[in-house]
């Protein structure tokens, strides 16, 4: 089972992840595209790595937003699983 980061852990690592924000217990960041078409391929762009990883990410999609949040449910907070798919995704969504 993986462990939480440590607060300091988490800032060091959002360092090196513009965009992504940490809410409570979950890092999330919103990414913006020309439009419908746009959201709906990056939703299905990260479909692949995330069944991969086993690891799953919250998503609200409106019109040309698409909003990611991550957090490792059993342990009930960010892990360095959370780290690896938010660097994955903000790579899924430069086209």
């Amino acid at each position: 089972m993986a462990e939480r980061l440590s607060p300091a852990d988490i800032e060091a690592q959002l360092a090196n992840l513009p965009g992504w924000k940490q809410v409570g217990d979950r890092l999330e960041q919103t990414f913006t595209f020309k439009d419908f078409l746009g959201s709906i391929a990056f939703v299905n762009r990260l479909v692949d790595p995330a069944e991969q990883a086993g690891h799953h990410p919250d998503l609200s999609i409106s019109w040309n937003r698409v909003t990611v949040c991550l957090t490792t449910h059993d342990v009930g907070g960010i892990t360095q699983k959370d780290i690896d798919l938010a660097k994955v995704i903000s790579n899924l969504a430069v086209v």
